[in-house]
């Protein structure tokens, strides 16, 4: 069984083999998450992100590139449903969650730490992508051993905690 850890960090700083950038469809940079693993990571992501994504990625899949000047190995990008425009499609986001860990899985990576995916600027709520986040990868069957959710900030960090302890999940 994977291992879920939480902490509140900046996720560009962790040492882990992959994290995952909460991306958007034309996979060429953008703001939050995505805009701090591209400024981290260096101009290697961007070029990776034109060659492997050349149209861009579908909303619910996710793809790799270099970690570039990360500690992280890899970058696994994955596009997240974007509530605030009507895209409400849970199975999207949990969608998210399972391409990656099965990217991690080609990838042979067995630590990965993850943003809660949608909850940002796309407005899902934060509750239930905590629970979409938890649920995903406690029923993925994966070779990752511990993924890592991270907090930016105390309110998110308890809010991962519950999702984590709950019975529920």
């Amino acid at each position: 069984m994977t291992a879920i850890d939480i902490v509140r960090a900046d996720i560009t700083t962790l040492t882990v083999d992959a994290i995952v950038n909460a991306a958007n469809n034309a996979m060429r940079g953008g703001g939050g998450v995505d805009g701090a693993i591209h400024r981290a990571g260096g101009p290697a992501i961007m070029r990776d992100c034109i060659v492997r994504f050349p149209d861009g990625l579908a909303t619910g899949d996710a793809g790799y590139t270099t970690g570039g000047d990360l500690p992280a190995r890899w970058v696994i990008h994955t596009v997240g449903p974007n509530f605030a425009a009507g895209q409400r499609d849970r199975s999207l986001l949990v969608s998210c969650y399972r391409r990656s860990l099965e990217v991690a899985d080609e990838l042979g990576a067995t630590t990965v730490a993850f943003p809660l995916i949608s909850a940002g600027v796309y407005g899902w709520p934060k509750d239930d992508a905590a629970a979409a986040a938890v649920e995903t990868i406690r029923a993925s069957r994966t070779r990752v051993s511990t993924v890592t959710l991270v907090a930016f900030n105390d309110a998110l960090e308890e809010l991962l905690r519950a999702a984590v302890e709950s019975p529920e999940r």
